[in-house]
């Protein structure tokens, strides 16, 4: 079910009997945050720790957050993983981008299960936007975290050192749209929730256009 419920900043996107899904949008380019919780045991992951680190520590604190995955290494994805690491929440990163981070602690490999509490977090490799880029699925949930790989209306932009249009179409092609099926909730690295549904019939005019 969807939830629009916020509570020091902190929105809760969707919950169900095992996980709840919060975000909170931080920093100037108003990136997405979000925290994967557990509902049994109060356990939890935040994914991208971008910007504001107080605003984040105290997220933390609260949620229980107990390690940081990270979609990618581009700048405003990561400014707040020095503070997150010195308060001893770890940070992981794909190996492709962990150059990228001014520190981290464990890479992410593609198509392994992260356990957070009584959940399974799915680690997708999606190279195009970064070559490390990764996006995340809630297993037994509607929930996919996409970071910089899919927004409402296309793919991230590839234009940065490091990015790849062909391979960003490839990624979402097979890795998203091939994979999950249309009520599949996609939360993005920055702006609204779309569905996978709504997006698959955009991949031919984004592969026209080139961006």
């Amino acid at each position: 079910m969807w939830k629009s419920e916020c509570v020091l900043s902190v929105e809760l996107l969707y919950e169900d009997g095992r996980v709840e899904v919060h975000r909170t949008v931080v920093g100037p380019m108003d990136n997405n945050v979000y925290v994967i919780r557990c509902r049994e045991t109060g356990e939890a992951i935040l994914v991208d720790a971008a910007d504001e680190h107080d605003h984040l520590l105290e997220v933390s604190r609260r949620l229980g957050v107990t390690s940081v995955i990270e979609t990618h290494g581009h700048h405003d994805h990561i400014q707040a993983v020095p503070a997150l690491r010195e308060a001893g929440i770890q940070v992981a990163v794909a190996p492709e981008d962990a150059a990228m981070l001014p520190s981290y602690d464990l890479t992410l490999d593609d198509d392994i299960a992260l356990t957070v509490g009584r959940l399974e977090v799915r680690t997708i490799a999606t190279p195009g936007h970064t070559p490390g880029s990764m996006s995340f699925a809630v297993i037994g949930t509607p929930v996919l975290l996409t970071g910089d790989t899919l927004f409402p209306g296309g793919p991230g932009a590839t234009g940065f050192p490091g990015g790849d249009f062909d391979a960003i179409i490839e990624s979402i092609d097979t890795r998203l749209f091939r994979a999950f099926g249309d009520d599949t909730l996609v939360l993005p690295g920055h702006g609204t929730t779309t569905t996978l549904g709504a997006e698959r019939p955009g991949l031919e005019e984004w592969v026209a256009r080139g961006w």
